[in-house]
């Protein structure tokens, strides 16, 4: 029973990361679908906004089953911080993602993405809610890592190097779809896409930041997710009719681009944010980026074999920097929350003493009182 009841302790300690692997591999697989329906001619824009119609089909009825009797009234300061997530996490973030990710390759694209948590960490000491601590270890850790994480990210940007063989499985979804991708190979549109990969990440740590912010007053996770999709979708949808005056682009087909804003939709937007928000309300906004590594290796293999897309010296080694300042962040975040929990103790104890003060010398002021009050009617009579 005790062993029981021990293993059950450990799945459930093991949630919050077995969520973060299979949200990697997802995120994956919609990198993937991204590249294959923007090489079949299919709007930027328009795969965004049919994905954040999907995303809101699946998730507003998901939470209204399940959370239907707990969910909070919502009030102004919820929805516009509603509205921030739905910006931050769902259209500029994505439609910014996408562009970037045409620009240059899915494995490009998703090592830029390793800036998150240097690009949260600098927002959240700017706005006062992360201590800098540069003179502490784990200060200086985070800042270092920071440098690391930015060095590597002009080191992906602005070198390419060797190509390096791997393996080749000769399949190649791109030409089979009718064309090749060039824009690697072009020096503006990588930096290009560099600048727009980055504003891409500095959307996430937003979203990142505002999800802690909403976590705590509306702690329903499916609402949450369900209220992100459908403010980004009224968002995207705006934006694409603007943008996009071919009403062609809007008609989906039995076909690769139905999949992609499917897949992405239910899968990517309606279960990805659920976990992500789950995992930022039980372990926090840092705890989530340290996965962000694995989606890299994942898109690398899956590009690779399916995509044909080549690895170069400079993707390698940019990549492996990025990485090192990710958990030098992590490493630095993970010192100060052990040192705050161990100060946590000392302060409930401090607190209990005080008490135990007070409650000893009580009496003895009262038994003072009544001593002085005896011998003043003492006095009285002479």
């Amino acid at each position: 029973m005790v062993m029981w009841e021990q293993i059950c302790n450990l799945i459930h300690g093991l949630k919050p990361v077995l969520m973060m692997v299979v949200a990697s591999a997802a995120f994956a697989g919609v990198n993937i679908f991204y590249k294959l329906a923007a090489n079949d001619g299919m709007s930027l824009r328009v795969i965004i906004a049919y994905r954040l119609i999907f995303a809101s089909a699946f998730t507003v009825p998901v939470a209204l089953l399940l959370e239907r009797n707990c969910i909070p009234k919502l009030n102004f300061k919820m929805l516009f911080l509603a509205f921030l997530s739905g910006l931050c996490g769902g259209s500029l973030c994505q439609n910014l993602f996408v562009e970037s990710l045409v620009l240059t390759s899915a494995t490009f694209t998703s090592a830029m993405f390793n800036l998150v948590p240097a690009v949260t960490f600098v927002l959240a000491t700017s706005i006062g809610s992360e201590k800098l601590g540069i003179r502490t270890r784990a200060g200086k850790a985070k800042v270092l890592g920071t440098l690391i994480g930015i060095s590597g990210a002009m080191l992906l940007t602005l070198y390419k190097g060797v190509e390096i063989k791997i393996w080749s499985t000769h399949v190649d979804l791109l030409h089979h779809a009718g064309v090749r991708h060039m824009a690697s190979s072009n020096a503006g549109k990588r930096l290009i896409g560099s600048l727009l990969a980055l504003g891409s990440c500095l959307s996430y740590a937003l979203w990142l930041i505002v999800q802690a912010k909403i976590s705590k007053e509306y702690p329903c996770q499916h609402s949450n997710a369900a209220l992100m999709c459908v403010m980004g979708a009224i968002q995207a949808v705006v934006f694409a009719l603007c943008m996009e005056k071919d009403s062609d682009q809007w008609k989906l087909g039995w076909n690769i681009r139905l999949l992609t804003v499917a897949y992405s939709g239910i899968v990517g937007s309606g279960l990805m944010v659920t976990m992500t928000s789950w995992c930022v309300h039980i372990r926090g906004p840092l705890f989530v980026s340290v996965f962000t590594p694995l989606s890299v290796v994942a898109v690398a293999v899956a590009a690779s074999l399916i995509l044909d897309e080549k690895l170069h010296l400079g993707s390698v080694l940019g990549a492996t920097l990025i990485v090192c300042g990710l958990y030098a962040v992590l490493w630095g975040k993970g010192k100060e929350m052990k040192k705050q929990s161990q100060l946590v103790p000392a302060a409930n104890t401090s607190k209990e003493s005080e008490s135990i003060e007070i409650s000893i010398t009580s009496p003895n002021e009262e038994i003072k009182e009544l001593n002085d009050r005896r011998k003043g009617d003492q006095v009285l009579p002479n």
